[in-house]
């Protein structure tokens, strides 16, 4: 499934959670504390977005916005599961 990030990096602590806008333009916000500079923060997103899906970080795939604050990734997990945890942490904040 894919899932849109809003990144805000060089948090205090990495946290998955919340949402950025509103409807079905509502973005999943994704704080890590890695700052962005050398692809840091978007790898530690990856990893962030992993642990929150439960499933291991090679399942998490960066398909837009390597430089961005808004990103789109690919996660491997099974569709219902993977939109029922999608709506818990949307619901976060």
């Amino acid at each position: 499934m894919r899932v849109p990030l809003r990144v805000r990096p060089g948090a205090s602590r990495t946290r998955v959670g919340g949402r950025y806008g509103e409807g079905e333009a509502a973005r999943l916000v994704v704080a890590v504390t890695a700052r962005a500079v050398d692809g840091a923060a978007t790898k530690a997103v990856l990893e962030a977005v992993a642990g929150a899906f439960g499933v291991r970080p090679r399942h998490v795939t960066l398909v837009t916005g390597a430089t961005a604050r808004d990103k789109l990734v690919e996660i491997e997990v099974p569709e219902e599961e993977g939109a029922a945890r999608l709506r818990e942490l949307l619901e976060l904040g």
